[in-house]
This record gives structure tokens, C-alpha cells and sequence, in this order.
């Protein structure tokens, strides 16, 4: 038995002739249910899934540099509630005749059937110039649309179909396999459970949306303040330098690009001037060296056990400056820990960049090598979300990539921070910035209703920042699934 899914240690004749005398043994078996009150997916739907409800493959033929129509693959169907900001690697633009309109709109449930299997997101929005691809089917769901959404967002839904769809395949395929996962459905108050968990559904998309909100007003405000406050001198690109060359050291670099040349003169020409991290108080270090040899030998848990460090590892880290998972580690040995005011940067691979600011003490939390800790003596929460701001700022205009060196993503190593410069902004405005991603404030929920519920967290969710936001949902997932509903 391994988490939800049990693999009997027997079968029966019978189960054998049911199964057309298959032997493999994800034949076998089976979700651990609380009870069993329970749903088969098939069974939610308003009609049987068709052709219609599959998506379409328009060939690579079609893909071209820019249009106004997209193929949607099922890599943009990821953790998150809704569709993340679209991207090269998520939606490609193709050709007009090429498109079939799937008229996706708001409340679409989709899930992957293919690559990331299993993987679902509800449509915060209507996208008309979108079509999915053949990886990807629409439920056709209208009665406890919400309630099977968050289902199918819990480790068991996806250890389920896990375990139903064959192994061994590079690229493996669910078929309608997820048709057959089961939905555990109350014993009693049926109808009042059922409204409860649609309710923190939507009340945990509604904050996964505010948190997109608040990023891009981050880098709005950046953006902003930097091009509203330049000196005279006007951007030109010119080639490099001797000089220029003899300061960097090096001939295979980006950092003579017009795409990074143009941002940086950004920063450099703000009004009020620019210097680098070193100069804002921070130091950098590698995060603690894990292997065997530098450590000894570990015990890695994704349960919280007295004594064990948790570990932030910079791989599990959002763009918007969240954790998406955390991991244990135990150790007799004193390692490097985090303190209030400390970054977390990814410094190593395709997703590099990321970051996070330590914002309350944390006993025993740590990060890996992976992963550069900007530190600070004075602990200043408002300075370090600014410069973890900036850096979001940084990496969504390209910069970190082209700072980076090396394959397979590349590397942003220690040594070439000296040539990062962040803008000196005013006090206020770091205060402004901050705000959005770090405000003192506390959900009381203690007094609220079905009937007013989500307009209460609605207005928690217009004052506090990505991290309360990301706490509160943290704490919303824990409500409904611990323990299993009875």
C-alpha cells in the first residue's frame, strides 16, 4: 500500500476472468476510500464524453510567429485553479485556417489526459481565440461542477488515475481512464457538505486569480516608476565597447544585446539612480550542500516530524514568490538555516529566477545548493521584498536569462551579480510595492455563513498580499480534506 492506493496481495479467479485474464497488476489496484458513498467521474457528467469534447491537433505546419488564434497544449494545465499566463511553452499562435473554434468559456472544467495526466483547470474567463489540443478534454459537467474540480485537485484523484494508466511508455496516455476515478461523496448533509466544499472551492480560485493580479500590479509598479522618473540621457544601441568588453571579460554573453542593453539602461538612467545588491546591504551564499559527504547520511519525509529541518527547495518555488510544496529532512547536524529578511533565489535551470522572501521566523528551514540566499544583517522585510520585486521584475523582461551562463537553462552563478543593478527607489514607493506582496492581515472567518461567505473573503482578498493570500489558501485545502469528509 503506498499513500491512496491499494495493490492487493491476492486476487480472485473471478476478478481475473473480469479483467480479461490480464496479470499486470494496475489492473488491481485500487483507491483507499473513506466510505463507501462515492462517484465514478462517468457518473458526474451531463452526457458521455464525445469527439466534440476532445480537442484537435492542427500540426506543426500551422505554428507561425504571431497571430491572433492559439493552439493550447496541456503543459498550460498545471497546479494552479486556472490557466497561468500564456507563453511560448503553453500556447502556440497558428495559422487562422487552421482554427477550430472550441468556444471555451468561463467555468470550462478541462483535464489532460496525456503527459501531465490528470491535471485539471477550471476557466476564469472566456477564450474565444483558443483551441485546445487533442491532450485535452472539456468535462461536460453543470450539477457539483465545483465540488468534482476540487476532487480532482487532491493527491488521491491523481494516485488513482496514476495507478489505472499503463507504465513504461516515455509519454504515457490516460485515454477516458480518469472517467473511471472515484468521487467520494458525504453520508450525511449531503446537499450542505456539497455546497461547503464548492464554496472554499471557488474561494481558493479566487485568490489563486488575486495573487496573478497582484504580481503583474508588481511589476506595473516598476515599470511605471522607472519610466515616469528617467534622466535626459535618451537609450541608443551601439555595439560594444574595448572598454566595455574589458569590463565584462568575456565575448559569449547576452549582456551585449539590444533586449538587455535597453532594459538596463532602464534602470541605470532612473532619476534617483541605481546600485547593486552588495550596495543595498546583502550578501550572497549558496544554500546548504545536502550530499552525503558534506552532511552524512539524511532521512527525506514529505511529513513534518520533530527535530527534522523543513526544506524550501528553490524547484518548488511559483513565479509569484510562493511555495508550492515543502519537504523534510532529517539531520543531527547544525546546517545553514533561514532568517527573517532572507531571499530564496533559484539561481540554476529553465526556471530560474524564482524567488521568495523568508517572512516569519522559521525554526529550522533551510533551502539546497540549488539555491542562493540573499541575506541582510538588519533583517528589513520591506528591503528584501523589493529587491525579491524587482528580480520578478528582471526575469519577466528576460534579464536573468541573459545574465545566466551555461546549458540546460544556464546558470546565474555569484560572481556576475556585481553586474545586476536595481534602481534606488524611494522609501514610499518600497513601501507601495511591498504591500502587494507582504500585508499584515487575518482572515476571520469564525462568524461567516454559506450565504456571505465569499463576499467576505472577497473583501479579505482586495487587502492582503500574495502571502496571505497563498497562506489562506494553504489553509482552505487543509479545512476540506483533513480529515476525509464523513
Amino acid at each position: 500500500m503506498s499513500g491512496y492506493i491499494n495493490a492487493p496481495t491476492s486476487i480472485s479467479y473471478k476478478s481475473l476472468e473480469n479483467n480479461g485474464y490480464i496479470l499486470s497488476s494496475f489492473q488491481y489496484k485500487d483507491l483507499i476510500m473513506p466510505n463507501k458513498n462515492y462517484k465514478f467521474v462517468r457518473d458526474m457528467l451531463s452526457h458521455p464524453l464525445t469527439r466534440n469534447d476532445l480537442g484537435y491537433e492542427v500540426g506543426s505546419s500551422n505554428y507561425i510567429g504571431k497571430s491572433p488564434y492559439y493552439f493550447l497544449r496541456a503543459k498550460a494545465l498545471q497546479s494552479y485553479s486556472y490557466l497561468p499566463d500564456i507563453t511560448s511553452e503553453t500556447a502556440l499562435p497558428i495559422m487562422p485556417n487552421a482554427f477550430i473554434d472550441k468556444k471555451l468559456i468561463k467555468g470550462d472544467l478541462l483535464i489532460s489526459k496525456d503527459s501531465n495526466i490528470g491535471e485539471t483547470v477550471i476557466l476564469d474567463k472566456d477564450y474565444p481565440n483558443y483551441m485546445v489540443s487533442s491532450a485535452i478534454y472539456r468535462l461536460p459537467i453543470s450539477e457539483n461542477k465545483y465540488y468534482l474540480f476540487a476532487f480532482s485537485k487532491h493527491s488521491f484523484f491523481r494516485e488513482h488515475l496514476d495507478a489505472m494508466v499503463p507504465k513504461g511508455a516515455t509519454i504515457r496516455h490516460a485515454k477516458t481512464f480518469f472517467l473511471d476515478c472515484k468521487i467520494p461523496f458525504p453520508n450525511k448533509n449531503k446537499h450542505t457538505t456539497i455546497k461547503y466544499i464548492e464554496l472554499l472551492t471557488q474561494a481558493i480560485i479566487n485568490k489563486e486569480i488575486a495573487i496573478r493580479k497582484r504580481y503583474h500590479a508588481i511589476l506595473d509598479l516598476i515599470e511605471e516608476e522607472l519610466m515616469l522618473n528617467q534622466n535626459k540621457e535618451k537609450y541608443k544601441f551601439n555595439f560594444p565597447t574595448i572598454n566595455e568588453i574589458d569590463e565584462i571579460g568575456r565575448f559569449d554573453t547576452n549582456l551585449y544585446r539590444n533586449e538587455f542593453k535597453e532594459v538596463d539602461h532602464l534602470i541605470k538612467n532612473y532619476s534617483n539612480g541605481s546600485q547593486t545588491i552588495f550596495d543595498y546591504g546583502f550578501t550572497l551564499s549558496r544554500g546548504q550542500n545536502l550530499q552525503v559527504s558534506n552532511i552524512g547520511p539524511s532521512i527525506y519525509s514529505d511529513e513534518k516530524h520533530a527535530n527534522f529541518y523543513t526544506l524550501m527547495l528553490p524547484k518548488f518555488l511559483s513565479k509569484y514568490g510562493t511555495v508550492d510544496k515543502v519537504e523534510y529532512l532529517g539531520n543531527p547536524n547544525p546546517l545553514k538555516t533561514l532568517k527573517r529578511g532572507d531571499l530564496i533565489f533559484g539561481a540554476e535551470g529553465f526556471e530560474k529566477g524564482r524567488s521568495i522572501v523568508v517572512i516569519e521566523e522559521k525554526e529550522n528551514t533551510i533551502t539546497n545548493i540549488h539555491g542562493i540566499t540573499i541575506q541582510q544583517e538588519e533583517h528589513d522585510i520591506i528591503k528584501a521584498i523589493f529587491i525579491k520585486c524587482c528580480l520578478d521584475y528582471m526575469r519577466n523582461k528576460g534579464l536573468i536569462d541573459l545574465f545566466a551562463v551555461g546549458g540546460n537553462g544556464g546558470s546565474l552563478a555569484q560572481k556576475y551579480w556585481a553586474s545586476i543593478h536595481f534602481p534606488k527607489f524611494p522609501r514610499k514607493k518600497q513601501e507601495e510595492i511591498s504591500k502587494l506582496y507582504h500585508t499584515k492581515i487575518t482572515p476571520n472567518a469564525a462568524t461567516c455563513t454559506i450565504l456571505d461567505f465569499l463576499d467576505r473573503d472577497s473583501k479579505f482578498n482586495n487587502l492582503a498580499g500574495v502571502v496571505e493570500l497563498d497562506k489562506s489558501i494553504k489553509k482552505i485545502f487543509f479545512i476540506m480534506f483533513s480529515p476525509y469528509i464523513k
